[in-house]
């Protein structure tokens, strides 16, 4: 349902834009219809082979089509924006019909351009985001233990070996006592490769590596990604709690986006912290929701992710919608929530105004400084 969707919005916004761009002079005067519309129709087969075969299956020319496709997309939604605000300015055409033309041709450029800086950031390794965050029920020698969270790897065909070895060498770089995975480790669209897997066990922080599903780990009714995840040495938290050390819980819950999609009956949280001994408890959420319920539990802290920051400004004002944890962090009912962006991307290999992340956050127990 989501691919059909997606590929509806394309193929309108597509006919819409090579709509509008016959209209430009340079176009007009520089490519005749004759070449003009069979590039159109060539973009947009690119874009449903990229969705289509690209997504679906692995190898090199999948990997090209989904790249291809993927950004297609992105570049398209910019250049659609631009030319939507010149409609809106010009009335679609009603005001100043002389100049709409012209600045449709400048929006086109605008789109373009804005493309280009997504590109740009979103090929760039994730910045290091620090946190301090005080726990009351901390135990005193717990005191600046150092967490990291990665979410959003989205490893696959697009994100592979070389830049999973990157984000380890960031990790380990970090020093830290504990390693979570925030979920959508795994792209979900074919099996994970032996040697991403292979990548991850040079992990060994003190108090172990732990991990949730995400809404991607679900893909294909299939539990694949969540084994690749215990073989890469990951303890994964579905629906339960740890006690990582005398002191300190670490709790997890599956996807709760995936939880509603499937309409599957429970509350996820509440089993996630039922019977869990009085400890500073951290809760593990893939998706940003429901944390007036943790806060209500007594949870100390919250990490998140899969919102990526909505990734491709101004998509994050209709992510905010959904989502409103949007990223950063918060204060729910006495309780911090930090959403991270994640570190990879979902869809084309862009972000604008959101660059990827990793969390490296900072215990303090009670009565000492946090930020």
């Amino acid at each position: 349902m989501f691919g059909t969707i997606l590929i509806s919005i394309f193929t309108l916004m597509h006919i819409y834009v090579s709509w509008r761009a016959c209209s430009i002079p340079f176009v007009k005067q520089h490519m005749p219809m004759k070449i003009f519309i069979p590039l159109s129709l060539f973009l947009w087969a690119v874009f449903i082979l990229g969705r289509v075969y690209g997504h679906r299956e692995t190898g090199a020319l999948a990997r090209i089509l989904e790249l291809l496709g993927m950004n297609w997309m992105a570049v398209l939604f910019l250049i659609f924006l631009a030319l939507l605000l010149v409609e809106l300015v010009t009335l679609f055409g009603l005001i100043m019909p002389g100049l709409t033309a012209s600045l449709r041709g400048w929006a086109v450029i605008a789109g373009l351009t804005l493309s280009a800086v997504a590109l740009i950031q979103g090929l760039r390794p994730p910045v290091v985001q620090n946190h301090e965050v005080r726990i009351p029920d901390l135990p005193d020698e717990m005191d600046g233990t150092v967490i990291v969270a990665l979410s959003d790897l989205h490893l696959g065909s697009l994100l592979g070996e070389r830049w999973l070895k990157a984000r380890m060498d960031q990790v380990r770089a970090q020093k830290p006592d504990l390693l979570v995975m925030l979920g959508d480790i795994f792209e979900g669209h074919g099996p994970p490769r032996n040697r991403l897997i292979s990548t991850f066990r040079g992990l060994d922080p003190p108090l172990g590596v732990w991990a949730v599903a995400g809404n991607h780990e679900f893909h294909g009714h299939s539990n694949t990604s969540i084994r690749a995840m215990r073989e890469a040495g990951f303890q994964v938290l579905r629906n339960r709690w740890a006690q990582v050390r005398p002191g300190l819980v670490l709790a997890g819950v599956d996807d709760l986006t995936t939880k509603r999609r499937r309409r599957l009956k429970g509350d996820f949280i509440s089993q996630a912290l039922k019977d869990r001994p009085v400890a500073a408890t951290i809760l593990l959420s893939h998706t940003p929701w429901e944390a007036e319920k943790a806060a209500g539990a007594g949870v100390g802290l919250m990490l998140s992710g899969h919102t990526h920051g909505g990734q491709i400004w101004p998509f994050d004002y209709l992510v905010r919608l959904a989502y409103p944890l949007l990223e950063g962090r918060y204060e729910v009912g006495g309780m911090p929530v930090i959403v991270t962006r994640g570190a990879g991307t979902w869809g084309p290999r862009m972000r604008l105004w959101s660059p990827g992340e990793i969390l490296r956050v900072t215990l303090r127990g009670k009565g000492k400084d946090s930020k």
